[in-house]
């Protein structure tokens, strides 16, 4: 063999070794943490979870995984009934709530970040009002402490209501894949092909466990615990002005009525994501990633 095959072949080798080397970056280290399922990318800078919303699983976060796995340690996580995952008995906000806690003790994270999405992000203000201590900032993706136009509802209202809701989503599959799809088109993401795609995925989910989630999510008022939270938190509120014109509403207007929603948190920030609807990330990913990644540079820990 001569020195120019002799050089080809290290040269290929070379690059075998670098395609495996990026190919096993992609591949997670997978667990489960209670009733979470969990989804490890990286294992150096500082520490991200990612939490989905109802009927949602890890592919919600792909691109922002990709984005961000060079430079911070990812943790992406699925909750129970959802996107194939088993569903479990009891409170499943309550025991998400406790699994995100012995995540983030058990890995001994320091000092993550949650972003949630939807339910995710009103989950991570939930576990923010309890504690603060143990995370370094939240970032809420459309979630809020009270379902928007719920505010005023007596309790007892509040609670009929999501009795109400649990009962139009636990439904046989064929039903529920047809709600995930008129879901998609009119509130999820804008564009027949982007809904038709996230409904196909959604509709993986259990259709008794996001029932349930969702229910638990309306009855929700977490409002007076907002007070509580003693780290920077960043709402981000999608506006696609199609759907508000015919109701009057800007959208500095909504942006206003979010913050209004989230009274209480000392270091609060609320941003809109224009042309974008409740998947902000998948409608408006830029937007989206610029926000996120100048929230991640103030106040994650090294």
């Amino acid at each position: 063999m001569n020195w120019m095959t002799r050089a080809a072949s290290l040269l290929a080798a070379l690059w075998m070794c670098v395609a495996c080397t990026a190919a096993a970056a992609d591949v997670p280290t997978v667990f489960d943490v209670g009733t979470m399922h969990v989804e490890r990318y990286g294992e150096r800078g500082s520490t991200v979870i990612l939490i989905p919303g109802l009927a949602s699983g890890s592919w919600v976060w792909k691109d922002v995984v990709t984005a961000l796995r060079g430079e911070q340690r990812v943790y992406a996580v699925t909750l129970a009934g959802f996107d194939g995952q088993p569903a479990v008995k009891g409170d499943g906000l309550a025991l998400a709530n406790q699994a995100l806690h012995e995540l983030i003790v058990s890995q001994r994270l320091d000092k993550p970040v949650l972003v949630g999405h939807s339910l995710g992000g009103t989950l991570a203000l939930m576990f923010a009002a309890a504690r603060s201590d143990l995370i370094a900032g939240v970032v809420a993706v459309d979630g809020l402490p009270v379902f928007p136009s719920t505010e005023g509802m007596p309790a007892a209202h509040r609670l009929a209501l999501a009795e109400r809701v649990r009962a139009q989503l636990n439904v046989a599959r064929p039903e529920f894949e047809a709600q995930q799809l008129q879901y998609m088109r009119r509130i999820g993401v804008d564009g027949e092909e982007k809904a038709a795609a996230l409904a196909k995925l959604s509709a993986r989910s259990d259709p008794t466990a996001t029932a349930d989630f969702a229910a638990r999510l309306m009855a929700l008022d977490l409002r007076p615990q907002m007070r509580f939270i003693r780290v920077p938190v960043m709402e981000l509120s999608p506006y696609l002005a199609s759907d508000y014109a015919a109701r009057g509403i800007d959208e500095s207007a909504k942006t206003a009525y979010y913050r209004s929603l989230l009274e209480g948190v000392e270091k609060l920030e609320v941003v809109s994501i224009p042309r974008a609807r409740h998947f902000a990330m998948i409608d408006q990913p830029e937007a989206f990633m610029q926000a996120l990644v100048r929230f991640l540079r103030r106040v994650a820990v090294p």
